[in-house]
């Protein structure tokens, strides 16, 4: 996929969110020129954003890396066992290590973020990506892979954090919350491609595809700017002007927006430094609940426990695996496609709440599906409601929960806090992942339809939390968001 492409695709996207100006009818002569001035000027404006496009799209090259890394275990599963003899228990670890190689990344994204800059730390992260793909590809034994595959988990953590960050500093705020989805988009096309190409490929040759995103990125970050409310925070108000000049447009006037950052960077530079335990003072707790209280609700829904165990669930119900599993992945990226022409004008909120209620009525009809069997009753319908439970829930954590925690993340945590506020909702993902996973076999073997009865109570409680608590974010700025949650 080209930076035109990308950039292409992005411009339509756009489009659609902008109604043309219209001449009241009352003026009917004048009509056609104003809209057609309407028209050029939307256009112009347009086009003037295609720096914003094109970084976002080298940004989200390093969700695609991450999406690799995610899939790429469960394709290779028998070759890599059977080429170097590994026993399942080493498979496993070589599985389940990248869960706490990310949770390493997350600890330290925030920090080395603040540090280093936005690009700074994708640089770093795809070079232990590429690094990990590197050892992956000459292992010759479960050492070597080990190493590998926590060097990627590394830097998926990192990747998780830092680019819908990037995104949501960048993008203009009728755009951020379309732009910030395309993360969870390249995270499961780079999932989908992994299952694909593990059809036909090597589990080496599947390797050294990973390091085609990261070389990507790597050349991408010299041709876009840094983020310039991390330039303004770090005193580089020169480089700060330039950077939001260069995603603005030339021609643009970015005199209230570059006031309205400079101010609020101020007033934070006022305030004393930020330490992981302040984060819990008043001033910053609602921010910090509402960041770590979504991963929670993203994350204990159960939703790696059903992604990791799906072809065994398929199987339980009498269905092809590996059929379901690619229908699953394709509904996945198709459902967070469309999930970014709707984010901005929908909001954040009502696609939170419709998620929610999705999931908690696919599970209640996974739950029944199972029960049914564990009774013997009405046998015929079990493998269709079983698959058409998983299927809604697939579909319905797509739709809200799989990529809205990631971008309100992304959107209320002050600057002076984001790089440890963040980092803290991340390690809070992660182990979440790594909890479900972990647990979700032992919950199927105490009863396989009380598991989906605990998911369906989990995110009915989310569903609580997101109308007591989340609030709608379209349409703000990052510091009028900030102010008002942190005020």
């Amino acid at each position: 996929m080209s930076a035109e492409l990308a950039s292409s695709l992005l411009f339509n996207l756009w489009n659609m969110k902008e109604p043309l100006i219209r001449k009241n009818n009352d003026y009917p002569v004048a009509t056609t020129s104003v809209e057609e001035d309407g028209l050029q000027q939307q256009q112009g404006r347009s086009e003037s954003l295609w720096m914003v496009y094109l970084s976002t799209f080298v940004a989200v090259c390093g969700s695609y890396v991450f999406g690799c890394c995610a899939g790429y275990s469960s394709p290779t599963q028998d070759a890599i066992r059977e080429d170097l003899s590994l026993s399942l228990a080493e498979y496993s670890m070589f599985g389940s290590i990248l869960t706490f190689g990310a949770m390493i990344g997350a600890i330290t994204s925030g920090s080395l973020a603040d540090l280093l800059g936005r690009k700074g730390v994708m640089r770093l992260s795809s070079a232990f990506c590429a690094a990990g793909w590197i050892a992956i590809y000459f292992a010759e034994g479960a050492v070597a892979l080990d190493i590998g595959r926590l060097a990627t988990g590394y830097g998926m953590g990192v990747f998780s954090y830092v680019v819908p960050v990037f995104i949501s500093e960048i993008a203009p705020k009728n755009l951020r919350g379309a732009l910030a989805t395309l993360n969870q988009v390249m995270i499961c096309g780079g999932v989908s491609v992994s299952f694909i190409i593990g059809t036909f490929l090597t589990w080496r040759a599947i390797a050294l595809t990973g390091l085609v995103p990261c070389g990507i990125l790597l050349i991408g970050l010299f041709f876009i700017p840094e983020s310039p409310r991390w330039l303004a925070k770090r005193g580089h108000e020169k480089e700060f002007e330039v950077a939001l000049q260069k995603l603005r447009g030339k021609d643009a006037n970015i005199a209230e927006e570059a006031a309205e950052i400079m101010e609020y960077i101020e007033t934070l530079d006022r305030l004393p430094k930020v330490k992981m335990l302040d984060l819990f003072n008043r001033r910053y707790l609602r921010s910090v609940i509402i960041g770590v209280g979504l991963m929670v609700a993203q994350q204990f829904g159960g939703i790696n426990g059903v992604c990791f165990y799906l072809s065994n669930i398929f199987q339980s119900a009498g269905h092809n695996p590996n059929t379901n599993k690619n229908l699953f992945e394709i509904l996945q990226v198709v459902v967070t496609l469309l999930i970014t022409q709707v984010i901005d004008r929908a909001g954040r909120k009502p696609l939170l709440l419709a998620s929610g209620s999705g999931l908690v009525l696919a599970c209640l009809i996974t739950g029944l599906s199972f029960y049914l069997k564990v009774n013997e009753l009405a046998l015929d319908y079990v493998p269709v409601m079983a698959v058409t439970g998983i299927l809604l829930y697939i579909g319905s954590f797509s739709a809200g929960m799989g990529a809205v925690p990631w971008v309100i993340m992304s959107e209320i945590f002050p600057i002076n806090i984001k790089g440890a506020a963040g980092g803290l909702a991340t390690l809070v993902n992660w182990f979440g992942a790594w909890a479900v996973s972990y647990t979700f076999n032992f919950l199927m073997s105490w009863s396989s339809y009380g598991t989906f009865l605990v998911y369906a109570g989990i995110n009915a409680l989310a569903i609580v939390f997101v109308i007591m608590v989340v609030p709608e974010t379209k349409g703000r700025t990052l510091e009028q968001i900030q102010a008002a949650i942190n005020g």
